[in-house]
C-alpha cells in the first residue's frame, strides 16, 4: 500500500463518526433554494439569514471538511487533466494565469501548487518611501480607519473587540487594562488604525511584509473555520474573533504592528516562512490544552524589510494589519477597493 493509499484510508476511518442525517441535507438544499429566490427579489447584499439557518451552518464540521479539502487539494493531478482542471478553475474564479511565473499549468502537480502560484519578478512593485504602509497581499479591502474605543470592524456597521482578537496583552507590562489600545501605543503622538483585506479564491495566495518591522511575538488562536467571505462576515458578529488566526505581534519605527492572518473553510492550512514550528488546521483532540499558544521571536531577531515574502495560504482568506501610525498618517485606499501586494496603503509623512 502506497503512502497516499494509508493517508486516504486513515481519513476514512477518522471520517466514520460523520454522517449528515437526510432530513438536515434536504433542509439545507430547501435553505438554498430559498436564498435564490429572495435574491431575485432584492438586494443581494441586504440578506440576513435567520437565526437558525446560523445555528444549522455552525453545526457543520468545517475544519474536518477544510482538512478533507487540503488533501484533495494535494492529491497528484494526472498529466493529461492536470491543464483541464486548473484552467477551468482559473475560468471560474478569474485568475490571470500571465501573471505567475510559471505559466505552463501542466507543471502545476496538484492544486495546491497552483494556489500557491509564485508571480513574476517585479511584477507588483513595492509603493512609497520607507515610512509608509503597503498591502500585504492582493485581495479586496473590507475596511479600514482609526482604531475607536477598543472596537475594529470587520465589514461595515459590524464590529469586535481589539482584545478578543489579539488576546491579553502578555508581551509587555501594562497599567491601564480598561483601555487596551493605550497599552498598545508606545509613543504620544501616535494613534491605532487597522485594515482589513479578504483574499477572493483567485487571488494571488501569498502575502509579504507591509512595513519594514521586527516580529517579536506569535500567538495562535486554534478557533473555528468559518466562511470569511464578505456577504457573510457582514452578518456573523465576531467573526474574526472566532475563527484560526496567527497574530504576529512586533514593532516599526511608529511603535506597535501586528499583522494577522486569519484562516477560513477551505483553508487548508497557513504557512508562514520564518516560522516552520507553525501547525494549523489541526485535529480537535489537540486544540483541548489551551484557547490559544505564545510563542517568543526574539530569539531569531526577525527583521523583515517592506515586500519581503512572509506566508502564504491554500486557498482565500483575510488578512487583519493593526498598526500604531502618526495622528497626520492618511489611507490612500477605501472601503470595497480591489488592491494589490505592493500598493500604498497608507502615507505617514506629507
Amino acid at each position: 500500500m502506497t503512502r497516499k493509499q494509508q493517508s486516504a484510508q486513515s481519513l476514512l476511518k477518522r471520517l466514520r463518526w460523520f454522517h449528515l442525517p437526510l432530513s438536515f441535507a434536504v433542509t439545507l438544499l430547501l435553505l438554498g433554494q430559498v436564498r435564490k429566490f429572495r435574491r431575485k427579489n432584492g438586494d443581494d447584499n441586504a440578506y440576513k439569514p435567520l437565526p437558525f439557518e446560523v445555528s444549522m451552518y455552525r453545526m457543520l464540521p468545517l475544519r474536518t471538511l477544510s482538512r478533507m479539502w487540503g488533501w484533495i487539494n494535494s492529491l497528484e493531478l494526472p498529466q493529461p487533466v492536470r491543464i483541464p482542471i486548473l484552467k477551468s478553475y482559473a475560468a471560474a474564479f478569474g485568475c490571470d494565469i500571465n501573471e505567475a511565473f510559471i505559466e505552463d499549468l501542466a507543471q502545476y502537480k496538484n492544486l495546491n501548487e497552483f494556489f500557491r502560484r509564485e508571480l513574476k519578478p517585479g511584477l507588483r512593485p513595492i509603493a512609497g518611501s520607507e515610512h509608509d504602509v503597503v498591502s500585504p497581499c492582493d485581495g479586496k479591502v473590507l475596511h479600514m480607519g482609526q482604531v475607536q474605543d477598543g472596537l475594529l470592524e470587520q465589514v461595515k456597521g459590524i464590529t469586535y473587540t481589539i482584545e478578543s482578537f489579539l488576546g491579553p496583552i502578555t508581551w509587555k507590562s501594562c497599567n491601564n487594562y480598561d483601555q487596551y489600545e493605550q497599552c498598545l501605543l508606545q509613543q504620544n503622538d501616535t494613534d491605532l488604525y487597522h485594515c482589513v483585506i479578504y483574499l477572493a479564491p483567485g487571488d494571488y495566495h501569498r502575502f509579504h511584509s507591509p512595513v519594514n518591522w521586527t516580529v517579536k511575538y506569535r500567538r495562535h488562536f486554534p478557533g473555528k473555520l468559518y466562511s470569511v467571505r464578505p456577504t457573510f462576515a457582514s452578518w456573523f458578529p465576531n467573526l474574526f474573533s472566532v475563527n484560526e488566526r496567527v497574530a504576529y505581534v512586533g514593532e516599526w519605527q511608529y511603535g506597535f504592528f501586528a499583522m494577522v492572518p486569519v484562516g477560513a473553510t477551505n483553508v487548508g492550512s497557513m504557512r508562514i516562512y520564518f516560522d516552520p514550528d507553525l501547525r494549523t488546521n489541526r485535529t480537535q483532540m489537540s486544540l483541548l490544552s489551551g484557547r490559544y499558544e505564545d510563542k517568543q521571536m526574539n530569539d531569531k531577531q526577525i527583521h523583515l524589510r517592506k515586500g519581503d515574502p512572509f506566508g502564504e495560504f491554500n486557498l482565500g482568506s483575510t488578512i487583519v494589519l493593526i498598526f500604531e501610525a502618526p495622528k497626520a498618517m492618511r489611507f490612500q485606499i477605501h472601503q470595497e477597493m480591489k488592491i494589490k501586494y505592493g500598493q500604498l496603503i497608507g502615507v505617514t509623512k506629507k
